[in-house]
């Protein structure tokens, strides 16, 4: 498809100069005219990209002896930094959960590890007794490409974790092949994804926070409390599994924009009538 733009945009641009033969400043105007006319940066980057793989094709099937589109420039692509919650929205969260209920206390300890231990929703569904190591208060996980951590668990999500496991887990039924699962749903099988998201998507509406949160929205949160705290980035990074410290990076900007919002709300200079 991408192909198709650039040789209907060369025809009328262009007409004698076929698409194999383009020039880089032929392709700029192309993916600058694209732009003017309502692309948004990163269908941009995606135009860019379909029209590097063409022309590296050509090159591969020697079609062209030099790739006019190496050294295109890509679009500036904002990063959109994800929600957060407050450490009072935290709490009105966990003061919403009924813990009469199996449910209820099984909600609460899921939070209290996602919250207290920044794990991804597919590796809190993951998490096993057998990689619970309550004696030193630490969890292993298995996260992107089966690569395993440590992560520390805190006095209040093992507090929850252990209550869930001692008197709610062991009295449900539990299918002897899911019997390390942490989490389980009422036919004893790990708990999904989906029983996730629909937990906190309930539990958000009746605590009246209207943020669109996630389990992941969790992970976030505590990747910018830590950095709020002042927290060794590096740290942060080998809790929550990220390959690249870059991807980590995205909670200073959010710790900046803490930082700015408390002193405009409480520095005198911001607050004269």
């Amino acid at each position: 498809n991408d192909g198709r733009k650039l040789a209907a945009w060369m025809e009328t641009h262009h007409p004698e100069v076929l698409p194999p033969q383009a020039e880089r400043a032929q392709l700029e105007s192309f993916l600058a005219d694209s732009a003017r006319h309502g692309l948004k940066p990163h269908s941009q980057a995606r135009l860019r990209s379909g029209v590097r793989a063409f022309y590296r094709f050509l090159l591969l099937e020697d079609h062209i002896s030099d790739d006019p589109s190496e050294l295109l420039e890509g679009p500036k692509l904002g990063r959109k930094l994800p929600d957060v919650l407050s450490v009072d929205e935290i709490d009105r969260l966990f003061a919403a959960i009924d813990h009469s209920t199996p449910e209820g206390m099984r909600t609460r300890a899921m939070l209290e590890v996602l919250y207290g231990c920044g794990l991804r929703v597919s590796e809190l569904c993951g998490l096993r007794l057998s990689a619970l190591y309550l004696d030193v208060d630490f969890l292993k996980v298995i996260g992107k490409g089966n690569k395993e951590r440590l992560v520390p668990l805190g006095s209040s999500a093992k507090k929850w974790l252990v209550t869930y496991i001692d008197q709610v887990r062991r009295y449900g039924k539990i299918d002897p092949k899911h019997a390390d699962f942490v989490f389980l749903n009422k036919f004893g099988r790990g708990l999904g994804r989906i029983s996730v998201f629909n937990a906190i998507k309930a539990l958000a509406v009746e605590a009246g926070i209207n943020k669109n949160i996630s389990p992941h929205t969790f992970r976030h949160s505590f990747a910018t409390h830590l950095v709020e705290g002042g927290a060794n980035l590096r740290a942060v990074q080998q809790m929550l599994g990220h390959e690249s410290i870059t991807t980590t990076e995205i909670y200073t900007h959010l710790s900046r924009d803490y930082l700015r919002e408390t002193i405009m709300r409480f520095h005198p200079a911001y607050n004269k009538a």
